[in-house]
């Protein structure tokens, strides 16, 4: 097998293209064939030691992937060899085969690509969580998205309109917007343009009557964050879902006093952890989605495995709509 390795988290430079013996898998555990990996923006924190998860080098990143069970260890009953598979494991993505935990294996339905398997889980489990059930956002409300072109912000599009939401999606550029569109976005905002004091938040009032948005899902952080929370309806939500632009914003915090808001926490990862039969019956509801048409990932493109270094590249660059699958 070959696989990606990094033995040395100081960043995507580090990583190294290697051949590896193709391990077995002991008890509870399964080999898959990867067919196919998305790129995630903690697969980029993870390689320059910036994630809260760290684990022991040298390892193989590479956090959510999709492919063929490939041999099965002793006690697995739920998974046989030939079955195709998802799996969100935190790393072993990026080569050609990997050892997963079979109880994180989610064993895909019959006309599932394996490309669009591997970009699911985390955006669309991620934003289920946030809207669904940290929002609890219902049918006839306003939802702003910042981000909306990236991963988790078309899939935060499709939720909630699949929820009966009205989407006013926020992106960088026109192309952008025009992707959330065509996701179903009701109206946009190109935030590139709205570069002076207020303005933001004046595109934001006007597209919502001056109302504001019930639900705020904020992926980005950073600059938007502030001007954002002030446009907010009265008992709004703020989803801090992630920090794509770097720096963690400050929020004064007599804005949520004033607007009876609330600020709500997203760590889909923990609560996968902690309450596992709600993640599954999340993941069942999305299953149900996707079969219905309802949801599908963006694939932004897909790229061989062995250029993983250009794939982040691309991603760093800021112009990816959508999710990178690196593909075997």
């Amino acid at each position: 097998m070959h696989a990606w390795i990094c033995d040395n988290p100081t960043g995507v430079d580090a990583l190294q293209w290697k051949e590896l013996p193709t391990p077995e898998p002991k008890a509870g555990e399964v080999l898959v064939e990867i067919k196919a990996a998305s790129l995630n923006f903690p697969d980029l924190l993870i390689v320059q030691n910036k994630y809260q998860f760290k684990p022991p080098t040298p390892f193989v990143p590479g956090s959510e992937y999709a492919g063929v069970v490939a041999a099965v260890g002793d006690g697995v009953t739920q998974l046989k060899v030939g079955q195709n598979v998802a799996c969100l494991s935190g790393t072993g993505g990026f080569g050609s085969h990997t050892i997963a935990q079979a109880s994180l294996c989610v064993p895909l339905p019959p006309g599932f690509p394996h490309v669009d398997a591997a970009a699911f889980i985390m955006t669309y489990a991620t934003s289920h969580h946030a809207l669904v059930d940290r929002a609890q956002l219902k049918a006839g409300e306003t939802l702003l998205v910042l981000g909306a072109a990236g991963g988790v912000g078309t899939a935060a599009i499709q939720i909630a309109k699949a929820a009966g939401a009205h989407v006013i999606a926020a992106a960088s550029t026109d192309e952008k917007c025009a992707l959330c569109k065509s996701m179903g976005a009701d109206d946009t905002i190109n935030y590139s343009v709205h570069t002076v004091p207020n303005a933001f938040r004046d595109a934001v009032k006007a597209a919502t009557g001056g109302k504001g948005p019930d639900v705020i899902y904020d992926p980005v952080g950073g600059e938007f964050t502030e001007p954002a929370f002030r446009s907010i309806a009265w008992r709004g939500r703020y989803l801090v879902v992630g920090f794509a632009a770097g720096p963690i914003p400050n929020l004064p915090l007599n804005l949520p006093l004033l607007k009876g808001a609330s600020i709500v926490g997203v760590f889909w990862g923990d609560f996968a952890r902690r309450e596992p039969k709600n993640n599954a019956a999340t993941l069942v509801e999305l299953a149900q989605w996707y079969a219905q048409g309802k949801i599908k990932p963006v694939i932004d493109r897909t790229m061989p495995m062995a250029e993983l270094k250009d794939a982040y590249a691309h991603m760093a660059s800021r112009s990816v709509m959508g999710k990178l699958v690196m593909v075997n």
